[in-house]
C-alpha cells in the first residue's frame, strides 16, 4: 500500500477483542479484614478545606465512636450486603503478573472484574462477601509515630464469586486461573495482605480457588 506521493505505508489489521468471562469461586484461608475511608472522614476533609486557613488552629478533638469507626469501615451496598472493591481483585491481578514477567501495563488492558453491586456512599463496584463480620481491635502507629486505636471488620470464614472479563487473545482460560490462584496464594486482598503498600503485611487476605472455574462468552 502506497500514498499518493508514492511512499509506502504498512497495513495494519485490528481485529476485534474476544472477551470471555471467568467465574471463579474462592474460599479464604486466611482472615479478610477490609478498611474503607468512610464517609465522616470524607465529610471532616471537606469542611476542613472549605474553612482555608481558618483551619490551621488546633481543634477540638470529640470523643472516638468505637462503633461508628467500625461499621464505617465497611463497604456497603444500597441492598445492604457487604463487598470488596472490585478494583482491589484488578489491582492484585496486575500486581501477580510481576511474579511471572507478564508486563502490568499490557495486564491493565487485558482483565476487568465485574462488580455485584455499587457502595451506596460512593458507588464504588463491589464484589459480595458471603461471611458474617466481627470487630477487630488492635494498634497502629501514625505517621508520627504516635500509636493509635484501629477498629476493623474482620471476615474470619467468607467467600466470594469473582467475575473475571478477560481478552482472550491475551489471556487464556488457564492463565486467568493460574493469575487468580497467585493473586490468592502471593498477593491476598485488603488490609494486612502480603503485597502491601506500606509493609510485609499480616498474612491477611489469601484465598483458595473452589471448584471448577466457569468460562463463557462475554456478551
Amino acid at each position: 500500500m502506497s500514498t499518493k506521493d508514492g511512499a509506502k505505508v504498512e497495513k495494519v489489521e485490528i481485529p476485534a477483542p474476544k472477551f470471555r468471562i471467568a467465574e471463579i469461586n474462592i474460599v479464604g484461608a486466611a482472615p479478610l479484614v477490609i478498611n474503607k475511608f468512610s464517609r465522616k472522614a470524607r465529610e471532616q476533609i471537606i469542611a476542613t478545606q472549605k474553612e482555608g486557613s481558618r483551619a490551621t488552629g488546633k481543634k477540638k478533638r470529640d470523643p472516638k465512636n468505637f462503633d461508628e469507626v467500625y461499621s464505617g469501615a465497611m463497604h456497603l451496598t444500597h441492598e445492604g450486603w457487604s463487598g470488596v472493591p472490585a478494583g482491589a481483585f484488578r489491582n492484585a491481578m496486575i500486581s501477580a503478573c510481576r511474579t511471572v514477567g507478564y508486563k502490568m501495563t499490557h495486564a491493565k488492558l487485558a482483565a476487568f472484574v465485574l462488580a455485584d453491586g455499587y457502595d451506596v456512599d460512593d458507588e464504588t463496584p463491589l464484589i459480595r462477601i458471603y461471611g458474617e463480620p466481627q470487630r477487630h481491635t488492635t494498634y497502629a502507629r501514625n505517621d508520627n509515630g504516635s500509636v493509635d486505636i484501629r477498629v476493623r471488620p474482620m471476615w474470619k470464614n467468607w467467600k466470594m464469586t469473582v467475575r473475571v472479563r478477560y481478552d482472550a487473545d491475551m489471556f487464556s482460560h488457564n492463565d486467568i486461573i493460574n493469575l487468580m490462584m497467585r493473586v490468592g496464594q502471593q498477593v491476598g486482598i485488603g488490609e494486612g495482605r502480603p503485597d502491601s503498600k506500606n509493609s510485609a503485611g499480616m498474612g491477611w487476605g489469601l484465598f483458595d480457588i473452589q471448584g471448577e472455574v466457569v468460562d463463557v462468552i462475554a456478551a
